[in-house]
């Protein structure tokens, strides 16, 4: 296998990349920095120790202006996720899986999953531009 540039790796919660953390715990399309995973501990504790009400972070905002200072960094993780989500195809990709089986293992059709991560539908444009993607 050729040698291919490394993807750098973000937390997926403050998106410092890995340069900038002392450790960072990788998953299934998402990462955790060992400073994200000292905050998490921490609210888990007091959560335990009282009665907090449980609201998602955009339901907690009150202001406009912290919403929208919120919005980049969630598309930031978005894309992360987007770009590992696109490693992981390539790698099935490289092992041998259809376009058939990745888009079944993405509950989308083949011809969906060929389009959105093959790079070809992109160069691609034109009514006589389409071939089989299997």
């Amino acid at each position: 296998m050729p040698d291919q540039p490394a993807t750098a790796l973000f937390c997926s919660f403050c998106l410092k990349p890995e340069t900038e953390v002392t450790a960072l715990i990788a998953g299934p399309g998402v990462c955790i920095c060992d400073e994200c995973v000292t905050l998490c501990l921490h609210v888990m504790q007091v959560q335990q120790e009282e009665s907090v009400r449980r609201l998602a972070p955009w339901q907690q905002a009150d202001d406009v202006g912290d919403v929208l200072a919120n919005l980049p960094r969630v598309a930031r993780a978005g894309a992360q996720a987007e770009v590992t989500l696109a490693e992981w195809v390539g790698r099935g990709r490289e092992l041998g899986a259809t376009w058939t089986r990745i888009g079944a293992a993405l509950g989308m059709t083949r011809q969906s999953a060929w389009k959105r991560f093959s790079g070809e539908a992109a160069r691609d444009d034109g009514p006589r531009a389409w071939r089989d993607p299997d």
